[in-house]
């Protein structure tokens, strides 16, 4: 897709005017609810179907698919990331009336981050074919090990700050408590930073591990870097509203790492025909409207399966409870 200057111009400041009206609209610390979520989780998604419609008009079908493609992508690996979310809101002690501005600086910083890796992907493609072969293993090994930790259903960690953001802390110092959305304050005469500021920046820097999966799952699906970008932002944009949207049914989504692998696994295959398509060898390659129909049949059985085994799960410690109560009724008998 030959895309202009000009259009991208018109582009980034079409998504940074959006950014804005959601920054003014979330300006007013308050408890978000969940009518207001899923309001402004219809109007993100509504926003990216139609911007998937007007390339459909203006470019045609295959970059339509693409975008539309790497959209639910991003935004199914988006939904895993929230369960990192809501460990480090509870890590940090966010006060309710906070979070959605923590989450919309935070997502803000990952945007940013995202085009610096995306604009890095697309200059290594662009120089070295090859790359299409550690994309695609790394998917397929990310798959692997997705399952794995599946599989040990292990007990819910509690999040650890990375490196970064513990040299960030001791290098400015931290305030003890929290002041209003202030992200700066003067302490015994010093400029700390406030605990604000440290999820602020707890949020952005995870997604550098985020992206280590996303942006090649991407680039899996389309190596259009316009339509990398925009499938991001679209995804990324509307994370706030889904958290607080789907935050009490993240539990019962049992099934997503199950799902995930199988849509890793399944593009890190695809990179890898592709790959080797590009080398001359005859491989089928895997086509988007296959591969948009893939994706969406995934997500659908593993949210169906994930609320049925959760369903399940729920009535079998109901009646587990029951039986306890009745067995200790009859013992004070």
């Amino acid at each position: 897709m030959d895309v202009s200057t000009t259009l991208w111009v018109l582009t980034v400041v079409g998504l940074a005017a959006l950014i804005a009206v959601d920054f003014f609209i979330g300006r007013k610390p308050h408890d978000v609810s969940i009518k207001e979520a899923g309001i402004w989780t219809v109007v993100w998604i509504v926003l990216a179907a139609l911007f998937g419609l007007g390339l459909f008009v203006l470019a045609g079908g295959q970059p339509a698919g693409e975008f539309f493609a790497g959209f639910i992508t991003e935004k199914s690996l988006s939904v895993d990331n929230l369960f990192v979310f809501v460990l480090i809101m509870a890590k940090f002690s966010v006060p309710s009336q906070y979070q959605q501005r923590v989450l919309l600086v935070g997502v803000l910083i990952a945007l940013v981050l995202r085009a610096i890796f995306i604009a890095a992907g697309a200059a290594i493609i662009a120089s070295f074919s090859w790359v299409f072969y550690i994309f695609g293993a790394f998917l397929i090994y990310t798959a692997w090990k997705l399952i794995q930790e599946a599989r040990a259903d292990e007990p819910e960690e509690e999040y650890e700050e990375n490196k970064l953001l513990k040299a960030v802390e001791k290098r400015f110092g931290v305030a003890d408590r929290y002041h209003g959305t202030k992200l700066w304050i003067e302490q015994n005469g010093k400029r700390v930073m406030t605990p604000m500021l440290v999820v602020m920046l707890a949020i952005g820097s995870t997604d550098i591990l985020f992206a280590l999966d996303s942006i090649p799952a991407i680039f899996g699906l389309t190596q259009d870097p316009y339509i990398v970008f925009t499938a991001n932002a679209f995804a990324l944009m509307g994370l706030r509203q889904l958290y607080f949207l789907i935050g009490g049914l993240l539990k019962k989504l049992v099934h997503l790492s199950y799902g995930l692998s199988v849509i890793l696994g399944f593009i890190g295959v695809k990179l890898v025909l592709h790959a080797l398509h590009e080398s001359g060898v005859h491989v089928p390659e895997i086509s988007i409207p296959v591969s948009l129909g893939v994706i969406c049949a995934v997500l659908v059985i593993t949210t169906i399966s994930s609320l049925i085994a959760s369903k399940k799960q729920a009535a079998a410690e109901a009646d587990q409870e029951k039986d306890e109560d009745a067995e200790k009724d009859s013992v004070e008998a």
